[in-house]
């Protein structure tokens, strides 16, 4: 299925929020918009910077002293914290926001209310599955064991957001079809007049 990005793309800067249990294929799927938009400026994938050297996952990477010391100059748009581990947002990425461009960003659940006091509209995508095949796709890596897989598939806690758009996505067939409703999702946020169902 190929989908074309509107021509009218909103001129109030946008932030999508990507959130969502462990096993949802977050990563997946923003490779794969990556990708498919990557011929569009008016869209922007924020790389985080997390307090671990970096693994599967493409990010930067800083010690938590320097991580607390720039969160505390504000050199972050947005920041939290998950798993032991500490993440933020680039600041600069405000300068995208202030000119008219979507921000992708793959965040913990927590920071939604952080962000919608950012002053722009915010889009939450909710990538989801059954949790059945949460737990298969964990078990997968090998990282866990069953008992700690089953722990991390039951404890993701609800949804918490005030002005947000959220919008559930389904990833839990072939890969090609949730890429395809994620896109979907992204193009549609960008529009002047987003008509997503919360």
């Amino acid at each position: 299925m190929s989908i074309s990005p509107s021509k009218k793309i909103s001129a109030s800067g946008r932030l999508i929020l990507v959130v969502g249990p462990s096993g949802a294929g977050k990563d997946a799927l923003i490779e794969r918009a990556k990708l498919a938009l990557s011929g569009e400026t008016s869209f922007v994938f924020a790389r985080r910077i997390v307090t671990r050297r970096p693994m599967a996952e493409d990010h930067d990477t800083l010690g938590m002293e320097s991580f607390e010391k720039s969160e505390a100059q504000g050199d972050f748009l947005l920041s939290w914290r998950a798993h032991g581990l500490a993440y933020g947002l680039p600041a600069s990425l405000k300068q995208d926001l202030v000119a008219g461009r979507t921000i992708i960003a793959n965040v913990s659940r927590g920071v939604i209310l952080q962000a919608e006091q950012l002053g722009f509209p915010v889009i939450v995508l909710h990538v989801t599955a059954d949790p059945v095949i949460l737990a298969a796709r964990i078990a997968t890596r090998g990282r866990e064991s069953m008992a700690e897989v089953r722990a991390r598939v039951e404890r993701a806690a609800p949804l918490q957001w005030h002005s947000a758009t959220i919008v559930e996505i389904r990833n839990e067939g072939r890969i090609d079809h949730g890429a395809a409703l994620f896109i979907e999702a992204i193009i549609r946020s960008a529009e002047p007049e987003t008509a997503l169902v919360q």
